[in-house]
Parts: C-alpha cells; structure tokens; sequence
C-alpha cells in the first residue's frame, strides 16, 4: 500500500496536470482543494470513489466533471443525477460559487446524501441535496432546468427515461461516456428518436461526452 507521503505527491502532481486541461480562477481551485479534503476524510469511512482513481482523482474525476460547464457556460441552473461522491455536482456547484447559479444533487443513497449536504454545507456551496430516488425528483421538479448531467449512473437508454421529463421543460443532457459511447447511442437509438452530438473529453481520448438537445420515445 502506498505511503501517505506518496499518496500526497501523487495528487499534488494530478491536480497541476487537471488544472492545466481545464483551468479555473484560484476562488474555485480552493473549493475544489477543500472539497477533496472532505472527500478524503469520508473515503475512510465509505467508498464514494473507487479506491483505485484516488491517485488519479483530480484528472478522473475533478477535471472530468469541470469540462462540462465549457458545454455550457451560461447555465445558471442545474441538476445532478446519481450525484455519489459529488461528481460532476459539487464540482460544478463549487465553479459556480460567487456568482449567479446552483445545482440540485439527487442520490438516494442516504449515507452519500449526507456525505454531500455536510460538504455543501461546510463548504457554502450553491448546492441542494434531494435524499430521494431519481423518478420520485422529477415528478415533483416544477422548474425549468437548463442542464441535466449523471456520470457513470446508467446506459443512455436508462438515461433518457430519467430525464425526459427535465428535458420536456427544456433541459439538455450532458453525459459523460467512456469507449463504448457508439454501442450505448445504437442501443438507445432502438428506443428513443434522439437528437444528439459528441463532444471530445479532454481527459480521456478514448470518452466522449453525449450532448442531447432533445429525446422522444419510439
């Protein structure tokens, strides 16, 4: 097991490299410092990353969520799927902190649901944590969201039934896919008439993230 002191050096070098592919003023890069040190402190007690990535954490996770507000620049409302250990949503909250914006962060998972409402809380970030299951959230949504985004939650068939409804009120998605992008938009398309593009990631050349403009059922 690596030393604490490796550990440190290894983030240290992954946080330069993820700043580097998508920088952000020094207000947010402290959020975002604090938050990892919240994440680290829970990640004792509970798997809200897999243990391997925590070395990798900045890049695979951090820079990989803060790409998506690029896709957006001038939303101001948002909503996070599956939020977990808080990727894409608090990183997003946290870029968003000082200035016009919020996210709304569903997990029903009541153990990270309390992981993200105490470092929302502690952090005073734009962030409302709904405890409750995804269908359950938007049935009772009665806003109009801007951006919908889930990582790592579900295939995109899966996907596009959660969050047709937002889209309905005019939402567009962003999701976060790895390499087998093209195999998941031929599955849903059996589904779903869809109107969507991929955009490069720029943490993984081999992932794209799906743009989705609109959805309607087959």
């Amino acid at each position: 097991m690596a030393s604490n002191a490796v550990i440190a050096l290894d983030l240290a070098r992954d946080r330069a490299r993820a700043l580097e592919l998508v920088p952000v003023s020094r207000e947010t890069a402290t959020k975002l410092d604090d938050f990892i040190s919240c994440l680290l402190k829970w990640q004792r007690k509970m798997n809200l990353i897999a243990p391997s990535t925590v070395g990798q954490l900045w890049t695979r996770h951090v820079a990989d969520s803060l790409q998506l507000l690029q896709l957006a620049p001038t939303a101001r409302k948002w909503i996070d799927l599956g939020s977990g250990g808080g990727f894409p949503g608090l990183v997003i909250a946290a870029a968003l902190a000082g200035r016009e914006g919020s996210v709304d962060l569903v997990e029903s998972n009541a153990k990270k649901a309390a992981f993200l409402r105490e470092t929302a809380r502690q952090l005073q970030l734009p962030a409302l944590v709904h405890a409750v299951r995804i269908e359950d959230f938007v049935s009772q949504y009665a806003d109009s969201p801007e951006i919908v985004t889930a990582r790592a939650l579900a295939p995109l068939a899966g996907l596009l039934g959660y969050v047709e409804p937002l889209m309905k009120k005019g939402a567009q998605a962003l999701f976060p896919k790895g390499q087998d992008v093209e195999a998941e938009l031929t599955t849903a398309s059996k589904y779903w008439k869809i109107e969507a593009r991929l955009a490069p990631s720029l943490t993984d050349a081999r992932s794209r993230i799906v743009v989705v403009e609109a959805a309607e059922r087959r």
